[in-house]
């Protein structure tokens, strides 16, 4: 994790709780000079090293985000430390703005990103040659991987988890931690969504953050080989190459993983939440669950639900 003076501290001290609990990580801190940093709250950050004694291949290169918009960021020494380290690392990552930074050193141009709600538009103005996902809580763009603001650097660790070790862990990990696994939130972070590789074709790739955006929406194969100008019969060998499903198989998954969210934190009849998402009836709905989860949407909802109305204690 490459640190600084002004660094925010939730932005550091979350992705880390989550790496530590899973045991699956060893982590290193490093400033510019090796010496300590002032975290945004005047918290002393101890460090292991400079990042210029970081030699060697690096798995994942972690780059923590600053106060937006006043607060202390890094100079250009720090950003030429992390454009080197970046090229022996297998994987970069940010949180909240530390996406500025990744996409000042030149890490995310011709890539999709996401940053703290509040620095989104700066991000899009200053780097046009970054698309940015406000909406996402997390992105991910081949061996980049950027996440919304602050705390959402426990769902990025949380997905850097799942990516390396499998769900079972990070399951384990968001429980201890008491979180979500994927919270409710933006299309942009459905499991089915994230897993799938940044599709070549650019009208493919628009065509599934539309079904994501929009689970209910008109999806079928000649409305979707419409909205991407090409012949159905394309549309399904693209889905199959690039996406390695159908174009029917993904947006059942997509709107599986919308009712699920619906189910998990909301109180809407079984027939509603198919309707909000896209199935028609609820008995389509139950069918698509046992094919993608093997279980009915009443039994999901029986074993996943969380009441809000949990009273405090006195």
């Amino acid at each position: 994790m490459a640190v600084y003076d002004g660094v925010v501290l939730l932005d550091a001290a979350g992705p880390m709780q989550v790496l530590h609990g899973s045991g699956g990580y060893r982590i290193r801190l490093a400033s510019v000079d090796g010496r300590s940093v002032r975290t945004d709250i005047g918290v002393p950050l101890g460090v292991d090293l400079a990042l210029d004694d970081v030699d060697g291949p690096v798995d994942t290169l972690l780059t923590p985000g600053y106060a937006h918009p006043d607060g202390d960021r890094p100079g250009e020494p720090y950003l030429n430390l992390l454009r080197d380290i970046s090229h022996r690392a297998r994987r970069v990552a940010s949180v909240c703005t530390g996406a500025l930074l990744l996409a000042e050193a030149g890490l995310l141009d011709g890539r999709r990103a996401t940053t703290h709600w509040a620095a989104c538009a700066e991000l899009a103005s200053r780097f046009p040659r970054v698309a940015v996902e406000p909406d996402a809580i997390y992105v991910r763009d081949g061996p980049v991987v950027t996440s919304a603001g602050v705390t959402a650097g426990i769902d990025l660790g949380l997905a850097l988890v799942e990516e390396d070790h499998g769900p079972d862990l990070a399951r384990a990990v968001a429980k201890y931690l008491v979180v979500f696994l994927q919270r409710p939130g933006g299309q942009s972070q459905f499991s089915v969504r994230g897993a799938v590789a940044t599709p070549r074709h650019p009208a493919l790739r628009r065509l599934l953050d539309s079904v994501a955006a929009e689970p209910a929406g008109e999806h079928t194969l000649a409305s979707m080989a419409a909205r991407a100008a090409v012949s159905e019969r394309h549309l399904t060998r693209l889905f199959r190459r690039e996406v390695g499903l159908t174009p029917g198989q993904y947006v059942e998954r997509i709107r599986v993983e919308a009712a699920q969210v619906l189910l998990e934190t909301g109180a809407a009849g079984v027939a509603s939440v198919a309707r909000s998402c896209g199935f028609g009836s609820d008995e389509t709905m139950r069918r698509a669950f046992l094919q993608v989860l093997g279980t009915t949407p009443t039994a999901y909802r029986q074993r996943f639900h969380t009441s809000h109305a949990i009273p405090f204690s006195t």
